[in-house]
């Protein structure tokens, strides 16, 4: 039998990626009591990663896309964190975007809610709705134009 979250992302069209292999002295997850922090991914594209300037080169629905393939990327990485049951999120806690963007760009926010809508989609309002930081950066690594990190809490 399938968890309400497995049939929401299969409804979604969505298979979760595996866990990606850090291209840094970092791991991919580190969990402290309840709490598993995700290290920070980066928006890709094709399996490369999504190169852009929010403002220069892309627009805001484009950030909003590259977000919301991180969410995916993330919700892999949180699954393989729990055990493959992504059941045992009692909440996502927080979130923290970066967006490479221009000095002029202001809309970091909306790009960001590519990620945080589809966590509340897949989640459910009580369970994704999390608390958030949302921020226009001059660069990000490999000229990814979105990176974020994820917080969430799990049940032991």
């Amino acid at each position: 039998m399938s968890s309400p979250i497995a049939e929401r992302l299969k409804s979604l069209g969505i298979t979760l990626p595996a866990v990606a292999t850090p291209a840094a002295a970092y791991v991919p997850f580190v969990q402290t009591g309840n709490l598993v922090f995700i290290s920070g991914h980066i928006a890709k594209k094709d399996g490369k990663p999504w190169v852009g300037k929010l403002g220069a080169t892309m627009t805001t629905d484009e950030g909003k896309a590259a977000a919301r393939a991180i969410a995916i990327d993330l919700m892999g990485t949180l699954s393989a964190a729990v055990g493959g049951d992504l059941g045992r999120v009692k909440r996502i806690v927080k979130l923290m975007s970066l967006v490479n963007s221009t000095l002029e760009f202001t809309e970091a926010h909306l790009v960001t809610n590519g990620a945080s809508e589809l966590l509340g989609e897949v989640f459910g309002a009580e369970v994704g709705a999390h608390a958030r930081s949302a921020f226009s950066v001059a660069q990000i690594p490999m000229g990814a134009c979105v990176e974020i990190e994820l917080i969430a809490e799990v049940a032991a």
